[in-house]
């Protein structure tokens, strides 16, 4: 069995105009909403075996936040460049080349693009994952190279204002 978590970044801000895309920080509502929602997935008792991230600054930031509420070491993240700006198809080949070694996974990457990954492999339809959001889906496979939707079960969505 393969879990995989599906987090979209936390609130980014918008205030400094010479900084680049992935230079944007997490606003005030983002560094509060990360770390809540690592503690909601605390209280569901979750472990990770990875947590991998883009290496924007806001992606990092919340899988930073989240990591500390569940005790996943900080300097264990895998920064993956390929998910910042990924299309659906190179989630998938991301994720469908993990190591089989890790059975939990936290992914945090950007919409538009994780709402319609989470389409592609879920079989309850998603609607747009506001910014903290996080989808859990359970794969029916001992290999990340078999994902698919046919051995997916949908097993939570949880987001900030939820709680």
């Amino acid at each position: 069995m393969k879990t995989l978590y599906l987090m979209r970044h936390a609130k980014s801000s918008w205030d400094f105009d010479d900084l680049n895309d992935q230079e944007r920080p997490l606003n005030n509502r983002g560094r509060d909403d990360a770390p809540h929602m690592g503690q909601a997935l605390a209280n569901r008792n979750i472990t990770l075996d990875l947590l991998v991230s883009s290496p924007a600054v806001r992606a990092l930031s919340t899988a930073t936040l989240v990591a500390k509420e569940i005790n996943y070491p900080h300097d264990q993240i895998e920064v993956v460049e390929r998910i910042y700006g990924a299309e659906v198809p190179d989630l998938l080949d991301i994720v469908r080349h993990l190591p089989d070694s890790a059975s939990s996974v936290l992914l945090v990457g950007h919409n538009n693009t994780l709402t319609d990954f989470v389409n592609l492999l879920s079989p309850n339809q998603m609607p747009e994952l506001p910014t903290a959001a996080i989808v859990c889906l359970k794969f029916n496979t001992e290999q990340w190279s078999e994902l698919d939707r046919a051995n997916a079960e949908f097993y939570f969505y949880d987001y900030p204002k939820n709680n």
